[in-house]
């Protein structure tokens, strides 16, 4: 029988991520005009660099951490940060 390499350290809450995750959440639930340009359209990349960052920061918030490192960067927290400022700079 074959023995695989699942020694992987115990999942642990990364809370910045998870706080933004939350609050991008709350923040979009309650009013999402935040999402709309000066014009009052919506900005559908503003809305997608958010919607990731949340993706992202629910991920590893949690404490899960992708193998593939391409997955794993995505879904990091300085991804997260990332979408929140694009979304900001698209935005403002």
């Amino acid at each position: 029988m074959a023995k695989t390499d699942d020694t992987a350290a115990p999942a642990t809450i990364a809370w910045l991520p998870l706080m933004a995750a939350i609050i991008i959440t709350l923040a979009i639930t309650a009013d999402p005009r935040l999402l709309a340009d000066s014009t009052g359209k919506a900005d559908h990349t503003a809305a997608m660099a958010l919607f990731w960052a949340m993706s992202a920061g629910f991920t590893r918030g949690v404490g899960f951490i992708p193998r593939h490192p391409v997955l794993a960067w995505l879904l990091s927290t300085p991804a997260c940060l990332a979408g929140i400022a694009i979304a900001v700079l698209r935005l403002l």
